[in-house]
């Protein structure tokens, strides 16, 4: 009976099978989810501002919508700043002006809910696990860069801003970063590699000419004079790393499709009057998944990486920005703090292992050989 059974399992069905008999990738993909899932919560996990506050009788959410001192009590409309002792005895005794002289005193009294005998709306605030954001520039006892100690547990880089929030921030960044990019290039080089495989003849040759010649531009310096005109930003970056990457697709599908276009099938949907189009993404393309899949590691890798390496050279995002390639380059520059080099050098790692474990795996589960085995 299991034959019979097994025979009415889908292809999609077949290919997760696959995939999950191999553990590495499977493991993989769980890990790197749930690493991902956790990075996306970043505001709440990892900011300098409380994720509830509850201020007399009312509740405030500071780490998705501005609040000004005005609003617990104080005397500015700038923004509070709720790691300032004074701002937080303000929302814990519900506004006493006596909070700008003697804060801490009033904090302790207000533990039971009543200061000098009178009872007081008592307030209090929810931090998240890692107080800091990642721009946060922290009150250090020491130089910066500080080593790890129980405010900072992975240190901080030369500027006093906390190396685990830039890295649960820079994570984020990267991720999505290589998913879009990959994504935008991954749909062109399919879609110019599809068209020149099918069609062939002129619009193939003239087609490789073009790719040919855009291949052999020189990327790092179109991004070099780009940088120079206008302000480098996310869009920008991907935009420019889209526009070279596309091209690392185009022969692997363009053989594919020129290997298949005088298969049977194909042949047989032609005398059926079947449109190009359907012949070429519906029939010829699900074929040709395991090449294309081959390469697209290489092309998420390669985002990542080369985002990196910008940002290292000082092309990339400001240097602002939580990226990991800015604490690579605040590894070079600090060599007395070997946890800064460590720490990119174990991110990388980790990250870049996972995503090749992931895509063998994928690439394993589209192979014909083993899906129909």
């Amino acid at each position: 009976m299991s034959p019979v059974r097994s025979s009415h399992i889908s292809l999609n069905t077949r290919r997760w099978q696959n995939f999950r008999r191999n553990r590495r990738a499977f493991i993989s993909l769980i890990v790197f989810s749930v690493c991902f899932i956790v990075s996306l919560f970043a505001e709440i996990l990892a900011n300098d501002r409380p994720i509830l506050v509850k201020y007399r009788d009312g509740f405030h959410m500071p780490v998705f919508q501005f609040y000004s001192e005005k609003s617990f009590g104080g005397d500015l409309r700038t923004e509070a700043i709720y790691g300032e002792i004074e701002v937080q005895c303000l929302i814990i005794t519900g506004g006493i002006e006596a909070c700008w002289d003697t804060p801490q005193i009033l904090i302790d009294d207000a533990a039971d809910g009543r200061i000098d005998g009178r009872e007081i709306a008592r307030g209090w605030l929810v931090w998240p696990l890692i107080p800091y954001h990642h721009s946060t520039i922290a009150t250090l006892d020491s130089p910066a860069p500080s080593p790890p100690d129980a405010d900072h547990w992975l240190g901080t880089d030369d500027t006093a801003r906390d190396v685990l929030a830039r890295i649960i921030y820079g994570f984020r960044l990267s991720v999505l970063f290589a998913i879009i990019v990959s994504v935008m290039a991954s749909a062109i080089g399919i879609l110019v590699g599809a068209v020149q495989g099918y069609l062939g003849g002129r619009t193939d040759l003239l087609a490789q000419r073009l790719i040919e010649v855009w291949g052999a531009t020189p990327s790092l310096y179109i991004i070099i004079i780009v940088s120079a005109i206008w302000r480098m930003d996310f869009w920008l970056l991907v935009f420019l790393m889209t526009l070279f990457s596309w091209t690392a697709l185009v022969g692997v599908v363009r053989a594919e499709f020129l290997r298949a276009r005088n298969f049977e099938y194909v042949q047989a949907a032609k005398a059926l009057g079947v449109q190009p189009l359907a012949i070429m993404f519906r029939h010829v393309l699900p074929n040709a998944m395991v090449a294309t899949l081959t390469m697209l590691p290489f092309i998420v890798t390669g985002a990542i990486g080369s985002l990196a390496a910008l940002d290292f050279l000082g092309f990339g995002l400001p240097s602002s920005a939580p990226s990991l390639g800015e604490l690579t380059l605040q590894a070079k520059q600090n060599l007395q703090a070997p946890w800064l080099g460590l720490t990119a050098f174990l991110v990388f790692a980790f990250l870049l292992a996972l995503l090749v474990f992931i895509f063998e795996g994928v690439r394993d589960a589209f192979d014909p050989r083993k899906t129909f085995s």
